[in-house]
């Protein structure tokens, strides 16, 4: 706990309006935390530093729930740690993100009636930075209307000068070390956005498409392979099959006819075919697949390209200038008319690449490319994990990650477009190939060209830990914040950007990683844990929910459902839980306002105050140590849950409650309770605030007359236990709680108040009879008490008189039918269950839906049994 030393508190301000209202405020605490500096980190401060770099969103990008999950989480690390003491910077940016960025202006050029060919390059990556101006960067305003913390002014764009200067820095170090290469292989290439992409960018799908079954050859030489892509046999140049199999050892080494053309093609033994696969042989399209590329890289055969960049076929008359679906099934009818069909399968469902962003199938297709050799960076990136110089969180996640890394291809980093960094490459008249670093000259004069590719958009983000840091100038930034101590992002993208940094990291930075913990998180699921998607109508706008509830509860109920890696459900209804948890630490600070809580002076000792002071005291300890270590585990979801059931069950609907006895009472008991209450509230704020800012901060400055609980101390474990009042409260609760469901189950109305003797003498609840009686509504019991019912409970026994509140008889009547009905549902589930013929022959969860229901009766037996046994006698 804290003894608040760091700001000197005016008067609170005792006046909070009855009911809190978050569009209200939220705006405003906001700027206001922004225009005071709160969240400015200072390089040259001796605090220790720690620092968050944010997965940079894209230029193109608005809010959504998967942002709003992991940013509050990230806001919730960085928030603790200022409050711990800590220079806590937590980096904002964003991605220039290529392909969906170009496409966004490209459409707006189509409604134009033009294209970026139209405009040509310099004109249309002019009109790129016009968009980015006017439309791009919504989503930053977002994050301030989230309530993300980070330091604005550090606010980098993979595009901006510095960064630029980073990627030219690191391609040309990449070059020289003969890491970086251009070489023609088989890319992923989709037809729609005309650019390379990589593996990790395509998305595989279940799609009906057909198979069928040609014949190659004529006569005795003759071989059938079957493919789902008739249209690439233009391309073959090649049939393989297995060296070890017998069926086709007369054939390997001839050439066959290859249908609908003039060529012959070899057959050739290679152990890549699978003999059990089909009919064991395999038609060889080297241009056009990436094994067939491998085997014929191993047999030396042509590569023949037959499909320009729109996938349109550009070879052999009959087919020239076909979609590849039109030339698929034209050839297929062409390759029947001659007989040649085989077979036919339809629908055949089988797995099928797309481009993450258009969803347009993928082409393989042979190109000249930028590659970078992965081989010597992985293994590094690989090794930090090994070695434990970086953490991967939640463990289990490691295998993901080496599974990846260590099986790594090499990384096609160009991609054919304008909007992006240009690779830094210049050709020559004659044959030249000058890299060019950021503060050199490119070489100029008649003849020179500079590549026309851009880098993937993932080799500038790979460099995000340091390259917004200032690297490469050795900056004060970088002397203090980097390695970077933790990455907070979803599993989904060790692949895209977790890998790359750790590569880039340790390379750049001279082994040194690039953040000591990888915390991976899930994805955002809708409430019965299906994928967010348009096509399924589930996709939640967060800002239609923080609109209607408040960004808190949107904050809390993200965090609620933050276990490491695990997938996290939400639904409106939780959204409104947490707003109903946020009205009700509203209205419990309201009342501890106006009964004169306070955290003024220092707390009293423990022997001036009462068991319940002192047990909501060693409660508050052990959830503040809780919380930390829920917070080093980076268990979000433990830690609120913690607070959650910790301030709604404990404080506000235990202490409070019990407070307002002691408060009615006066005295000195009751300046002692107000002083414990504006501590327990002090500390309880704290601890919520990082997950719910706005609220906190509006009730904390209010009860403490504190500038602002952003910047108030952490609070810490004082050690202070006290086992014996807790056994007590836990007596007291016994008491308060079986009483309360005596009387909902005899039907008495919350309000209605019945006589009582209590017996509490020689056990630890006499000093609480008065609390006893009035939170549970018990009179006096006066001369004409009659104890109609008796509760022996914790040692100690209240008797009830219930004559005159409740019907007996009838009461008695209404429990026997319950009883009845309970006995004849366990008598049905024991015959099914005791039936061998019916158990043999029921699915699984018929048996288990019986033994639940048994389960069930059972319960309702015994409850019913024990209400009547209370009941007064008839």
């Amino acid at each position: 706990m804290t003894e608040n030393a760091q700001q000197q508190p005016s008067a609170p301000n005792t006046e909070l309006p009855t009911q809190y209202a978050p569009a209200e405020v939220e705006e405003t605490l906001y700027e206001r935390w922004v225009d005071r500096g709160y969240f400015a980190a200072d390089a040259k401060s001796d605090k220790p530093a720690y620092t968050i770099v944010i997965p940079p969103p894209n230029v193109t990008g608005s809010l959504h729930l998967g942002h709003a999950f992991q940013h509050t989480l990230m806001d919730a690390l960085t928030r603790r740690k200022r409050m711990q003491g800590f220079e806590a910077l937590w980096l904002p940016g964003m991605d220039h993100a290529g392909i969906a960025t170009q496409n966004k202006v490209e459409q707006q050029l189509a409604e134009e009636g033009k294209s970026r060919h139209d405009l040509g390059r310099e004109e249309f990556v002019d009109r790129v930075w016009q968009w980015k101006e006017e439309y791009g960067g919504k989503i930053l305003g977002q994050m301030r209307r989230l309530g993300d913390g980070v330091d604005w002014d550090r606010e980098r764009f993979t595009m901006d000068e510095g960064l630029s200067k980073a990627v030219q820095t690191i391609f040309k170090k990449l070059y020289e070390d003969e890491l970086i290469y251009r070489a023609e292989r088989i890319i992923n290439w989709c037809p729609r956005c005309l650019t390379a992409i990589s593996d990790i960018e395509v998305e595989y799908q279940e799609d009906d498409g057909e198979l069928v079954s040609i014949k190659y050859g004529e006569g005795e030489e003759t071989l059938v392979v079957a493919t789902t892509r008739a249209e690439t046999m233009l391309g073959d140049t090649a049939v393989a099959v297995h060296p070890d199999d017998e069926r086709y050892q007369h054939l390997v080494g001839k050439r066959i006819k290859l249908p609908l053309t003039d060529r012959t093609i070899p057959v050739v033994a290679d152990t890549h075919v699978d003999p059990e696969f089909g009919t064991g042989a395999v038609k060889v399209t080297p241009a056009h697949d990436p094994n067939d590329f491998a085997i014929g890289q191993r047999h030396d055969l042509e590569s023949i390209t037959v499909m320009d960049e729109r996938a349109v076929i550009t070879v052999h008359g009959p087919f020239e200038g076909l979609d590849r679906f039109e030339a698929r099934s034209t050839i297929v009818a062409a390759l029947r008319s001659q007989g040649r069909i085989v077979a036919e399968k339809r629908p055949y469902v089988h797995s099928v690449g797309h481009c993450s962003r258009c969803e347009t199938t993928i082409e393989p297709r042979l190109s000249m490319q930028w590659w970078v050799k992965v081989g010597p960076l992985a293994q590094a990136a690989g090794d930090a994990v090994r070695d434990g110089r970086v953490t991967i969180h939640p463990a289990d996640m490691s295998k993901r990650y080496f599974d990846w890394v260590d099986n790594m291809h090499d990384w096609c980093i160009s991609r054919q477009l304008w909007w992006g960094h240009r690779i830094p490459v210049w050709y020559g008249p004659e044959g030249e190939v000058v890299c060019v670093g950021p503060d050199e000259e490119p070489p100029s004069g008649e003849g020179w060209t500079q590549d026309s590719d851009v880098l993937d958009t993932w080799f500038s983000s790979g460099l995000w830990p340091f390259s917004t840091l200032g690297w490469p100038e050795q900056t004060e930034d970088l002397r203090k914040f980097y390695p970077t101590d933790v990455l907070l992002t979803g599993h989904d993208i060790i692949f895209f950007w977790v890998a790359r940094m750790m590569m880039f990291g340790l390379y750049a930075m001279d082994g040194e990683v690039p953040f000591r913990t990888i915390a991976l998180t899930g994805l955002v699921r809708d409430e019965r844990g299906k994928k967010m998607s348009k096509s399924f109508g589930n996709v939640v706008d967060p800002l239609d929910w923080m609109d209607k509830y408040g960004s808190d509860a949107v904050r809390f109920t993200l965090a609620r459902g933050a276990n490491p890696g695990t997938d996290v459900p939400i639904g409106e209804e939780w959204v409104q839980a947490s707003r109903n948890f946020a009205n009700k630490i509203w209205n419990a600070t309201r009342f501890a306002l106006i009964n004169g809580a306070t955290i003024e002076g220092p707390l009293p000792a423990p022997s001036e105050m009462s068991a319940t002071d002192r047990w909501i005291l060693s409660r508050l300890n052990k959830t503040v140590a809780e919380v930390d270590a829920f917070y080093d585990d980076f268990q979000f979801a433990k830690l609120s849950d913690a607070l959650y059931h910790f301030a709604w069950d404990e404080v506000f609907d235990w202490y409070v409650e019990l407070s307002k006895t002691t408060f009615q009472a006066g005295g000195e008991a009751a300046e002692v309770s107000k002083r414990v209450l504006g501590e327990v509230l002090d500390v309880t704020l704290k601890l919520l605030h990082p997950v719910v800012p706005f609220v906190t901060e509006t009730l904390w400055t209010t009860l403490t007359g504190g500038e602002s609980i952003v910047i108030a101390d952490w609070p810490n474990d004082s050690g202070f236990r006290d086992a014996d009042a807790e056994r007590e409260l836990e007596a007291l609760q016994s008491v308060i709680t079986e009483v309360r469901r005596f009387r909902h189950d005899q039907g008495l109305q919350p309000g209605q108040r019945v006589p009582a003797r209590l017996s509490l003498d020689g056990t630890a609840l006499a000093p609480h009879e008065a609390a006893i009686r009035q939170l549970l509504r018990l009179q006096p019991e006066g001369d004409a008490f009659t104890a109609t019912a008796t509760l022996p409970v914790a040692g100690a026994e209240v008797a009830l008189d219930l004559s005159g509140t409740i019907d007996v008889a009838a009461e008695r009547k209404r429990l026997a039918k319950d009883l009845a009905a309970a006995e004849k549902e366990k008598a049905q589930a024991n015959a099914k269950l005791g039936n061998e013929a019916f158990l043999s022959k029921a699915p699984d969860n018929v048996v288990e839906k019986i033994r639940t229901r048994l389960a069930k009766a059972e319960e309702d037996i015994t409850r019913i049994q024990a209400q009547l046994g209370r009941l007064p006698s008839a």
